[in-house]
């Protein structure tokens, strides 16, 4: 059975519908195993995979000798393997430098996106959905982050689920679809909204992890033993020096965006370069995107897109906390 997927129909300020499910084609999967799986990757990432529990996943992020990020991802452990799930774009630039490690340990990894197939479930009555469907308990904040289910997981992110699903649980999962199912275009500006640094392959090598806020949504562990990049992550954590951040941008433009559009900010004397672009939806003239800028862009600064006079982006307020 091929599925149906529509493209969502509400305007990107308007109210999502009570039940959002979205097809993440946009996201894979990286799967490191073997007796050293889990001790490499704790010598590569920059997240304590050491105390990560069995029914947790955390944010990380994968960066060069340097210290920029080469891939952000979400981690956990299913089956005693771990996986990565990150954008897909970024896998063919993320996996060969991971394997190029790999080969100093008894480790195997692989992409094993085909083996899966991704939803993201949000919405009033997501809760319900996951429950009906999965007979597992969501028992609002006491759910766990990671439920392993018949054929996949699992990973509750707040008030969302994204579902994990082998070949043959998302044949069976589809057949009884009773509800539209949207692109993950869908599911990208609920990741947006939340200020999630989903870092496509164009970006990969440019940013240290804080220039994404990775330290503000657990993705950084300032205590865990040696990694790549290390040195360059504590220095700009304990001796300053990081002058940008993610911002999440809403507005209106006639220009059709990509990642490498570049967006103005009004100074004084008028616009000025201010950013780039690290993930957007755009419907119609509207637009909604994450973007690094300067890490004191204020909450009323006006922003637009370089190639269009007439366009306008407004900062909207993250939902979470900046500050050490």
């Amino acid at each position: 059975m091929t599925i149906s997927v529509s493209q969502p129909n509400w305007d990107l300020d308007a109210p999502q519908p009570d039940l959002l499910l979205a097809k993440l084609s946009h996201l894979g999967l990286i799967r490191i195993c073997g007796e050293q799986g889990h001790s490499f990757i704790q010598g590569q990432v920059t997240t304590d995979i050491s105390s990560l529990g069995k029914d947790q996943w955390r944010w990380g992020a994968h960066c060069d000798p340097k210290g920029k990020m080469l891939a952000s991802f979400r981690i956990f452990d299913l089956d005693d393997s771990l996986f990565m799930l990150l954008p897909s774009s970024s896998i063919g630039v993320d996996l060969p430098q991971l394997q190029k490690y790999a080969v100093f340990s008894k480790a195997e990894l692989s992409d094993v996106t085909g083996d899966w197939q991704l939803f993201g479930v949000a919405g009033d009555k997501a809760e319900r959905f996951i429950h009906d469907t999965f007979g597992v308990t969501t028992d609002g904040a006491a759910m766990a982050g990671l439920t392993q289910i018949e054929g996949g997981a699992i990973l509750k992110d707040g008030p969302r689920y994204l579902l994990m699903l082998s070949s043959a649980a998302a044949a069976a999962f589809e057949q009884r679809l009773d509800t539209q199912v949207y692109d993950a275009s869908a599911w990208q500006a609920l990741e947006i909204l939340a200020g999630y640094p989903n870092l496509s392959a164009e970006h990969s090598g440019q940013y240290v992890p804080q220039m994404c806020n990775l330290q503000a949504i657990d993705g950084i562990s300032f205590t865990k033993g040696c990694y790549m990049g290390q040195e360059t992550i504590a220095r700009m954590k304990y001796r300053g020096g990081n002058k940008r951040a993610l911002y999440v941008l809403a507005g209106h433009t006639e220009a059709e965006l990509g990642l490498d559009t570049k967006l103005e900010i009004a100074l004084e004397d008028g616009f000025r370069r201010a950013g780039q672009i690290i993930e957007y939806v755009q419907r119609g003239q509207k637009v909604l995107l994450t973007a690094v800028l300067a890490n004191d862009t204020q909450a009323d600064a006006r922003l637009r897109v370089a190639d269009d006079a007439a366009s306008s982006l407004r900062v909207l307020a993250l939902p979470y906390s900046l500050q050490d």
